[in-house]
């Protein structure tokens, strides 16, 4: 191993000008290029699902309970349930939960002098945790609540508020339909504007006083739309429904749906951003594959002439095949140092500057997100050095076809 470790390191070393040493610098710079790609793939692809993911879950929660309304979309009213207090402390004692809090929607019309926007208008109320909504507030507050009357306070999106060119402490009429179908109109203050950058919430919602909801709707003091339910790890959303779903404590005519079954639109487009992470890596695996099986082979037919003098002066096979094996893994780890290196500065700076930017009405973000954690990186270095291992065995077996004669006369 000694004497293969120290011509492996003549080679790799030796400053001298030759064909093998530009094919060595292609298949290094080959092989950095695949590993930062697939890095600054996996990075980009788990940032931009977890970012959009957390604004959807932000805006709904995770879970929503409500009357059971099969194919119901996530933008309409609901059926009134009466609320469940014993309910709502069962579900509080699963370790997954963070928050359950009631809600109710109602359309309406937001009007002005000059204009008018439809809108759902979603009632929460002094329960209500708005810091999940903090990171969309551009101006302004949430609206504030009264124990004594429902608040004259609505929140609502940019784009409600640029189409009726509205700012933060503006009054605006708002018009809802009454169950006898007259036309009942309030008057209530902007105090915030919101965006989300996903369109379908920008465009049609905003948020004000359940208990405005509950006098429009004519609904009793604990009549709600239903419960949203935030856990503290979004990946068990389907796990704590099932389990919901099956506690004694839920009416049979209540049902706990993952809000995925809501805007499935959203998560399918998600979903088909691995199939793209995954084949991209695919293809830089392969690539850095062929560049390293390539560089070996003309290193090895350039040092056809000295296997011949080493096989002659009675060098195994296996000692020769070792040189040219440890020197394609000097060239595969230093490409996996460089490419690793030039992945993690990359996702630095989009950290810090955010400088990709993205159209946000089409992709829900207005700069490209980033997430990694230390052992998918280790994970990614690591099978390429394995799977490269593995493959540049292949080609050190032409060293055992070598006839030695005609090795040291080769030319």
């Amino acid at each position: 191993m000694n004497t293969a470790s120290f011509i492996a390191n003549r080679i790799a070393f030796n400053k001298q000008r030759s064909f093998s040493r530009f094919i060595i610098r292609l298949s290094i710079a080959a092989t950095a290029i695949s590993v930062a790609v697939m890095i600054v793939t996996l990075a980009f692809a788990n940032g931009f699902q977890k970012k959009v993911s957390e604004k959807v879950f932000s805006f709904w929660g995770h879970i929503r309970i409500q009357a059971m309304a099969p194919y119901q979309y996530v933008v309409s009213e609901e059926t009134p349930i009466t609320a469940n207090p014993a309910l709502v402390a069962q579900i509080k004692k699963n370790p997954q939960v963070a928050v359950i809090q009631p809600f109710a929607t109602r359309y309406a019309i937001v009007k002005t002098k000059d204009d008018l926007e439809g809108v759902l208008v979603k009632g929460v109320d002094s329960t209500y945790n708005f810091s999940n909504l903090k990171q969309f507030i551009q101006k302004g507050r949430p609206p504030r609540f009264s124990d004594s009357t429902y608040s004259r306070e609505i929140m609502l999106s940019d784009y409600t508020a640029q189409q009726l060119k509205l700012d933060t402490g503006s009054r605006v009429l708002i018009y809802f339909i009454r169950p006898d179908n007259s036309l009942r109109p309030d008057r209530l203050t902007v105090t915030g504007i919101y965006k989300t950058g996903i369109e379908e919430y920008d465009k049609a919602f905003a948020i004000a006083d359940l208990k405005l909801i509950r006098r429009l709707n004519d609904w009793d003091a604990d009549q709600i739309g239903g419960y949203e339910v935030f856990l503290r790890d979004y990946k068990k959303i389907d796990t704590v429904a099932n389990q919901l779903m099956q506690s004694p404590a839920m009416p049979e005519d209540w049902d706990a749906q993952s809000i995925k079954t809501f805007v499935p639109n959203i998560f399918d487009w998600l979903n088909m951003q691995d199939v793209t992470r995954n084949l991209l890596i695919v293809i830089m695996i392969i690539v850095a594959v062929i560049n390293l099986i390539t560089c070996l082979i003309i290193l090895v037919l350039e040092r056809m002439r000295m296997i011949g003098v080493l096989k002659a002066i009675g060098a195994s096979d296996w000692t020769v095949q070792k040189i040219f094996l440890r020197h394609s893994l000097l060239i595969t780890i230093t490409g996996i140092v460089i490419g690793a290196v030039c992945a993690l500065g990359l996702i630095f700076a989009q950290l810090k500057t955010g400088f990709i930017k993205l159209d946000e009405s089409a992709y829900y973000l207005s700069e490209a997100a980033v997430a990694i954690s230390a052992w998918e990186i280790i994970a990614i270095c690591l099978s390429t050095f394995l799977v490269c291992l593995l493959v540049l065995l292949i080609p050190t077996y032409i060293v055992k076809k070598v006839q030695v004669v005609k090795a040291i006369h080769f030319r």
